[in-house]
């Protein structure tokens, strides 16, 4: 269950960062609260994923996860042009995180 958690705040945070440039500096209602509460939620969740996966590790695959999938929401809905060095460097963050979950015997203790 911890990882259904993860997912959420990841998607939550991706979220919140999309609606954030869409809120124009907070000047825009809707996307600012859009904002905030994917914020709450995605840090509600990360903490409930910190009962049971360290740190380290949530946090790596957070950013990770969230790097890619915000690059991929910018392209999308904001027109962000992505070159190879780019898609190249999306691909290492995922094999990162890939390594961690599958090889890493991180561990809380």
């Amino acid at each position: 269950m911890p990882y259904v958690y993860l997912m959420i705040a990841i998607l939550a945070e991706v979220a919140a960062t999309t609606a954030l440039k869409e809120s124009n500096g907070f000047t825009r209602l809707t996307p600012g609260l859009i904002t905030l509460t994917g914020y709450a939620v995605a840090f509600y969740f990360l903490s409930l994923t910190l009962r049971h996966v360290p740190t380290g590790v949530a946090y790596a695959i957070w950013s990770g996860v969230g790097i890619v999938l915000i690059t991929a929401a910018a392209w999308l809905f904001h027109g962000q042009k992505l070159d190879a060095p780019a898609l190249v460097g999306m691909g290492l963050i995922i094999a990162g995180v890939i390594v961690m979950n599958c090889f890493s015997r991180a561990s809380a203790h």
